[in-house]
């Protein structure tokens, strides 16, 4: 009598386990369309937000932030790591900052290339290289070539920069490299 309970007991258990497991098949068989869905339009609308940034950065060089501004979220968490050494937090500081740099118009131009991005439900990261030129004080022509990650949220339904981080370009930092 015992076995025969725990022969009924095992069999339905077994019963259970393989309805809840194609049950979850079902669901997780289903969830990849309605993600797949959701990415390409949040997928589309990053790589807008992402390249609007990277138009705005040029622009920047020549002597205008307005494109700037409107690229970046203003609230007070946001941050800015770039390449002059400069870890800026809160969008006062950092407008301050995209002024600042357009008032020193130094030219030339960097591209993004080799972009990764990973995109969640209202966050957004893109890793990439910037490469191109720009000026230096004396103004002469420097190569750029440094690694970014930017940072992007989605607020009101638009992706704003949040973070932008490179690597140093020691002609910008007051740090000089040993």
């Amino acid at each position: 009598m015992k076995l025969i309970i725990i022969a009924l007991a095992f069999v339905v258990s077994a019963v259970i386990f393989v309805g809840i497991s194609k049950a979850f098949a079902a669901t997780a068989a289903s969830a990849p369309v309605a993600i797949a869905n959701a990415k390409k339009s949040d997928r589309d609308a990053v790589m807008s937000a992402y390249d609007n940034f990277y138009v705005a950065l040029n622009e920047m060089f020549a002597g205008s932030a307005e494109k700037m501004v409107a690229t970046w979220s203003h609230s007070d968490d946001v941050s800015y790591m770039g390449p002059d050494d400069l870890f800026l937090k809160g969008w006062k500081n950092i407008a301050a900052n995209w002024h600042a740099q357009a008032a020193k118009k130094m030219g030339g131009k960097v591209v993004p290339q080799d972009v990764h991005v990973v995109i969640g439900s209202d966050i957004a990261i893109t890793n990439n290289y910037e490469v191109g030129e720009n000026l230096d004080a004396k103004g002469e022509v420097v190569k750029v070539s440094i690694r970014a990650t930017n940072v992007f949220r989605k607020e009101n339904g638009e992706w704003k920069m949040i973070s932008h981080h490179t690597d140093l370009l020691p002609f910008l930092s007051d740090k000089k490299s040993n």
